[in-house]
């Protein structure tokens, strides 16, 4: 891979709260993502992979330094501007699932899509291709209740890809499920990756970050190391 990252952090900060209560949760992280890369963000509770997770998805807003998205200093744009950016080339994968119970998974997969103003036709369609690529279209008028643990995290990932997203951000995607499930997950990440998607996982599991390209350790909200993975075509060692 050439040419400037796709994101870079230069000495991000994060201050939550004020004066004595104030806590640093992020003291000057430094991280560089190249388009195509698929990175498993790892580091114990408190160690600031989430918080970077959120600024990263143009959730939160650094206290300092500078975050480039495709040469663009997010912490410059304005709420409106951020949004726009989260909506054109990020998607989002949690833990939960998050997917409307009362809904099919067709019409779950359409909600970003609603957002957007689309046309029903265009929606319908877009989502059954976004399903197509999880494999499941057979299940679009299935209720999530009617679906497995592992189905509900497809059609999850499936809403998250119905955008066409540069980046998939998916927080502990495999945290909900048994590790039949997990791996099967695992390696449609790691399909979609192939097909040229960003990844960026937060993720406890050393076994689920082995499929990561890249590994980026966390502690006392700084990068404590960069590991590459398995799939960088070399044991596991620091960068």
């Amino acid at each position: 891979m050439t040419g400037a990252p796709l994101i870079h952090l230069e000495g991000i900060t994060k201050t939550f709260g004020q004066g004595a209560a104030a806590f640093q949760a992020l003291k000057g992280v430094d991280m560089a993502i190249a388009e195509g890369d698929f990175v498993a963000v790892m580091g114990p509770s408190g160690s600031g992979k989430s918080t970077t997770m959120n600024i990263l998805g143009c959730l939160d807003v650094p206290t300092g330094g500078v975050f480039r998205f495709r040469g663009v200093e997010v912490q410059s744009l304005d709420r409106d501007q951020r949004s726009l950016l989260r909506r054109k080339y990020l998607g989002f994968v949690f833990q939960g699932f998050n997917l409307l119970a009362r809904t099919t998974a067709v019409e779950n997969v359409e909600l970003p899509l609603l957002y957007r103003g689309e046309t029903a036709k265009d929606r319908r369609a877009a989502a059954m291709r976004s399903l197509d690529k999880v494999g499941l279209a057979p299940w679009a008028d299935h209720t999530p209740a009617e679906l497995s643990g592992g189905q509900q995290q497809r059609v999850a990932i499936a809403r998250a890809l119905v955008t066409d997203p540069a980046v998939l951000l998916a927080d502990e995607p495999t945290g909900n499920l048994d590790t039949e499930r997990s791996l099967e997950i695992m390696e449609l990440l790691t399909d979609l990756n192939r097909q040229g998607i960003t990844i960026l996982m937060v993720t406890h599991e050393e076994e689920m970050a082995a499929y990561a390209k890249t590994i980026v350790h966390f502690r006392d909200g700084l990068v404590e190391r960069v590991e590459r993975g398995h799939r960088s075509g070399a044991p596991l060692e620091d960068v």
